[in-house]
């Protein structure tokens, strides 16, 4: 062995034996410090030395804690969801969960992770970190009930800190675009009913969820064509337009009327917009709501890219009519007149209509506000103006383009030889799509239910001649009724005239 080559192992052997003395050595000094030092002054130890082994490096850590306070961190969460979907090799322990409500199984980064993501031809290292703090609470808004946390978790992102603003001002933004699409596209709509129990509660909502399940979309949706792409041309317009509205000075939200017959698909389309935009549906009735302060909060706790749905809004006994409004004031002042305290916990007119297009509907973004009723002419003009209730939409009886997509949906057939005379039958007796599908579903065989749908068509236009006959016999009666109003008023003037005349009579 040369000297070369024996000096080499003696200098390796050297720098091993001081850095094992070393590396001991600092083992003794955090022991004896761990055992002899107040926290306080280790903490002050530990932050020195780490500050001095910085002043070399040239590497940047950002540090994304999970909760800021009790709210949720939106760039931890975002984060999570995009290394999520950008798992590799190099990652060789996950965290899998699944909510009960939610239909995927979710897959992170499971504790002490790491994770190098290139951006940009940037490297960016990601890793998660944990440590154990005391207990705390925090609320939980999915099942509204207290929870405790006894770990911290943060997200450490690790690069050369040359790259600063293009990590702040480009490749945060940049996640959060992508997990926001994300979300939209894999979220679960929910239905939002009003829990009348924690309406006078000092609960922060009154809201409670289920999952929307209804399978409705616009493919399926039995109205017709040009009507179907008229109203998705509107909602992806509408939801395309955020810089455009504020633009103009205009709350992000859009009015939509559904007015027709029980029966005609309003429930299932509302579904179906709810279905395209990925909205969750907030379910008001308003016979619910006691006062105008409480209909407030209720829309003020409403999330944003939502759909709130007043149904049947001409049933609404302060809202259908501004007649009955007066009548029912004049009312009220007789029955304080007589001594009855007049109620005024309840939601009036002008309440209501300051809630759709006043500074309370701009509490929020993206908002879609849809009313039914099954009489247009009933409701007071001042809902129908443009801003309240933009889009007017009228449901209407079965047609031929939708008796053909419900054949399709529920028979699996686009041909038929019954198809011609139903179609006639569909122009002559009005249907709604519900009774057809109805019809269609009693029986999978085509000739069979289409048979049965023509029978209750026969049923049906019988059906209708006796309520046109009634309703006929109805009018006549009631025009001899007025009839008869009339000459008995006119015979009660002629006899008080007459009564008079005798009377002046006499006293002549």
């Amino acid at each position: 062995m040369s000297s070369s080559t024996e000096s080499k192992i003696a200098m390796a052997k050297t720098v091993v034996s001081t850095i094992g003395s070393v590396a001991a050595a600092a083992m003794v000094a955090r022991s004896v410090a761990r055992d002899y030092m107040p926290p306080e002054f280790q903490d002050y130890l530990y932050f020195g030395f780490r500050n001095f082994i910085n002043k070399f490096s040239t590497q940047l850590t950002m540090v994304i804690y999970e909760f800021d306070g009790f709210h949720d961190n939106e760039i931890y969460n975002a984060t999570q969801l995009y290394l999520a979907s950008r798992i590799s090799v190099e990652i060789h322990r996950l965290k899998v969960t699944k909510n009960p409500s939610e239909k995927n199984i979710n897959v992170a980064m499971e504790i002490n992770e790491e994770f190098t993501d290139v951006y940009n031809g940037v490297k960016f290292k990601w890793s998660l970190a944990s440590k154990k703090t005391p207990t705390r609470e925090y609320y939980n808004n999915d099942d509204m009930s207290g929870s405790t946390r006894s770990d911290l978790r943060t997200l450490e992102l690790t690069f050369h800190r040359k790259h600063k603003d293009l990590a702040l001002n480009d490749y945060l933004p940049f996640i959060l675009k992508v997990t926001t699409t994300k979300k939209r596209e894999e979220k679960t709509v929910k239905l939002f009913t009003v829990d009348t129990k924690m309406v006078y509660s000092s609960h922060p909502t009154a809201w409670t969820s289920v999952n929307l399940d209804h399978p409705a979309n616009f493919s399926t949706l039995a109205m017709d064509t040009d009507l179907k792409e008229k109203v998705m041309k509107d909602l992806d317009r509408f939801v395309a337009r955020r810089e455009y509205y504020r633009k103009v000075g205009k709350a992000w939200k859009r009015g939509y009327l559904l007015y027709g017959p029980p029966g005609t698909g309003k429930s299932s389309l509302i579904a179906a917009m709810a279905n395209h935009l990925k909205f969750d549906i907030y379910d008001l009735e308003l016979t619910d709501i006691k006062s105008n302060s409480e209909l407030r909060r209720l829309l003020v706790s409403t999330a944003n890219r939502s759909i709130l749905v007043v149904e049947d809004i001409d049933c609404s006994v302060e809202l259908h009519d501004r007649v009955a409004k007066e009548a029912a004031k004049a009312l009220a002042r007789e029955n304080h007149r007589r001594g009855y305290m007049e109620d005024q916990h309840r939601v009036t007119l002008s309440g209501f209509l300051n809630f759709i297009d006043g500074l309370w509907s701009s509490c929020g973004d993206e908002r879609i506000i849809i009313f039914t009723t099954n009489r247009k002419d009933k409701l007071d003009p001042a809902l129908l103006r443009p801003g309240r209730m933009d889009v007017h939409i009228h449901m209407s009886y079965c047609t031929s383009n939708g008796f053909r997509l419900l054949a399709s949906n529920y028979l699996n057939i686009t041909h038929h030889d019954l198809f011609g005379k139903i179609e006639d039958l569909i122009r002559e007796v009005e249907i709604t799509p519900a009774e057809v599908a109805e019809q269609l579903l009693k029986d999978d065989d085509p000739d069979i239910a289409l048979g049965g749908l023509i029978e209750f068509f026969d049923a049906k236009r019988k059906e209708n001649e006796e309520a046109k006959a009634r309703a006929k016999e109805e009018e006549e009666l009631a025009a001899k009724e007025k009839e008869k109003r009339k000459q008995d008023e006119l015979d009660s003037k002629q006899k008080g005239k007459k009564q008079q005349d005798d009377d002046n009579l006499l006293i002549d």
